[in-house]
């Protein structure tokens, strides 16, 4: 029998689904879901809006300067949220956290017992018209599409590199393209976690 859950962690890049699990899973546990992507600030999304320092940092760097900034970013924050996952263990309540900073090769050491972890992944196709059609790409101007590409490339770039770290280090991988992934996988860790509230 698999020991009762106390906190869950949900990685993944931009627009793979983090928020939308954690949300079915909080609901479900009738627990707060923490998002680590803004305990610090770092260039995100450049949309629905392109506020002028984002503009900049899209258009000035390169693709590659670009994504080790970001894993440099993360790096920075882990520590934060290691403090805060450590903290929440002994609560006695479920814990949920979710954000891009999750990187397999960061959670898979906490992963067993009463902790679960997964990365969630889609191929780099789904996720670009997902992205798109997220940013009203069609929409855009020539300008705008140039620095939603930059973005959307860092995340892409992302995606594949952290897929390979979740194969790498064994952390679970859920396709979140098929259409009842959410649904079964949060029906999994509710299940998972309720036997420690009744």
């Amino acid at each position: 029998m698999r020991p009762t859950l106390s906190t869950i962690l949900i990685a993944g890049t931009s627009h793979v689904g983090k928020s939308t699990l954690a949300g079915l899973l909080s609901e479900r546990l009738r627990c707060e879901a923490r998002s680590t992507d803004s305990l610090a600030r770092h260039p995100g999304r450049p949309w629905p809006a392109i506020p002028a320092p984002v503009e900049e940092y899209y258009a000035q760097l390169s693709a590659e300067t670009i994504h080790w900034f970001l894993k440099i970013h993360h790096q920075n924050i882990w520590p934060l949220i290691r403090t805060m996952i450590d903290s929440s263990s002994g609560s006695g309540n479920p814990a949920i956290f979710e954000g891009a900073a999750l990187r397999p090769e960061f959670i898979s050491p906490l992963l067993g017992g009463t902790v679960a972890g997964v990365f969630l992944h889609a191929d780099n196709d789904f996720l670009l018209e997902r992205m798109r059609s997220h940013a009203r790409y069609e929409d855009a101007t020539v300008g705008q599409r140039r620095i939603m590409d930059a973005f959307i490339e860092r995340s892409l770039r992302e995606n594949t590199e952290m897929l390979a770290s979740a194969r790498e280090h064994r952390v679970p991988i859920v396709d979140v393209s098929k259409a009842d992934a959410f649904e079964s996988l949060a029906s999994d860790l509710a299940a998972r976690a309720e036997t420690s509230l009744s």
